[in-house]
């Protein structure tokens, strides 16, 4: 099954606001076996959204629109809709009274404008707001849908997650689809293709589905069924992922939405083990990463950002003869940083990353990209050179998942 998706606003079409609604939509239609097959983006007029609808409804059974739903005066998406299924208004009492809750959560009283939103079209469903003042609106006509929503993500997500999702299955029948994510480090798209050429083949061959999504050094392998049982297709899915494991090795490290700091943070818990991170090129993000995870207090102790030679020296015990022979970015140093930080914290682990992230900075023989990462370890030292792109923010990013990656290794080995 097939659907449109439309969002309104002149913030995204001017790029003041980046349209993240449409991208979840997708991702998850696709879970409950609904693809979408375009994406629109209109500015606030009556005119285009009549004429995106129309268009819309003229090549699928199901649309969804993000936006327009304020209680200001450009927000005219809910006149629109109104008009456009030939609706009159009424006063919706139980969305007036989860307004007035919603203003007394956060200490204030709503204003009259701000109760008018729980004016709604008759010929539409109403879908209750609990995360804000607009109501979702699902309208019906000749076997067409068009569920309109707020363009808050937050709001939006809560509205499919809590009805919308289940309605569009219950209303279309929906097939069983199943995905599954392999999580990947370390290597390209392109090898692991060339890994997985013969799994691949015959995976297609059996009717299942297979996506590469690359990011910054990682790839995600999606593999996914469709079908009527989904017990049957779980299974067969699943067994392809198991075959697939058993090709590409350690470069895989967790599924779905597992992250790269979940993981390592697992590991360390189980060893009863903990980390310290002395940082310069990523300027703090690792630690930014650990500290996502929940409970993270329990194996990290914390860090250092030694961005300059000073630093370097006076907080984590650089020696000025290395920081002078060899330059911050350099085996020597971040070996030393990476010793230093362990000693400084009496950790049983110590990541260390010194690279020249970019634009500026680079030598002859060190050009934009190139990083050293540390590690000290219960039984010594090591360090691991990278050579990255001119990206600076792409750089930190990959620097620090490749850190987190020397852990990993280090912690399964």
């Amino acid at each position: 099954m097939k659907a449109e998706i439309i969002t309104i606003g002149d913030e995204i079409l001017i790029g003041q606001t980046i349209d993240s609604n449409s991208a979840w939509l997708g991702e998850n239609l696709g879970l409950i076996g609904v693809r979408v097959s375009r994406i629109v983006t209109i500015s606030d007029d009556e005119e285009e959204i009549r004429s995106a609808l129309n268009e819309s409804f003229s090549r699928v059974d199901l649309v969804l629109m993000t936006g327009g739903l304020g209680p200001t005066q450009d927000d005219i998406t809910k006149k629109t809709l109104a008009g456009y299924f030939n609706s009159e208004f009424y006063f919706n009492e139980e969305v007036a009274a989860e307004i007035k809750a919603y203003f007394n959560s956060i200490g204030r009283e709503p204003l009259e404008v701000n109760l008018k939103q729980a004016e709604l079209p008759v010929k539409c469903t109403t879908i209750l707001n609990t995360r804000g003042t607009a109501s979702g609106m699902w309208f019906e006509n000749d076997g067409k849908v068009l569920m309109s929503m707020p363009g808050v993500p937050y709001e939006m997500k809560g509205l499919m997650k809590d009805e919308v999702f289940k309605k569009i299955q219950t209303t279309f029948k929906t097939p069983a689809v199943y995905n599954r994510t392999i999580l990947t480090i370390g290597v390209g798209e392109s090898s692991i293709a060339a890994q997985l050429e013969q799994w691949e083949t015959k995976l297609r061959d059996e009717g299942l589905g297979l996506a590469y999504l690359p990011s910054a050094g990682m790839v995600r392998l999606r593999v996914s069924g469709v079908g009527e049982d989904m017990v049957s297709i779980k299974k067969r899915v699943d067994q392809k992922i198991t075959e697939a494991l058993a090709v590409i090795g350690e470069i895989s490290y967790g599924f779905d939405a597992d992250s790269l700091a979940e993981i390592v943070g697992k590991l360390l818990k189980e060893n009863n083990q903990t980390l310290s991170l002395a940082e310069s090129c990523t300027g703090g993000y690792i630690s930014h990463l650990i500290t996502s995870v929940a409970g993270s207090s329990e194996f990290y102790d914390g860090s250092v950002v030694t961005y300059s030679y000073d630093t370097k020296k006076n907080w984590v015990g650089v020696s000025p003869e290395s920081l002078a022979k060899y330059g911050a970015v350099s085996k020597s140093v971040v070996e030393e940083m990476a010793l230093g930080v362990k000693e400084k914290f009496n950790t049983d682990y110590g990541i260390s990353a010194s690279g020249i992230a970019g634009p500026g900075g680079a030598t002859e023989d060190k050009p934009v990209g190139t990083v050293w990462v540390g590690i000290a370890t219960p039984s010594g030292v090591t360090s691991h050179l990278f050579t990255f792109g001119k990206h600076r923010l792409r750089n930190i990013i990959m620097t620090s998942n490749a850190a987190l990656n020397i852990l990993r290794k280090e912690l399964l080995n």
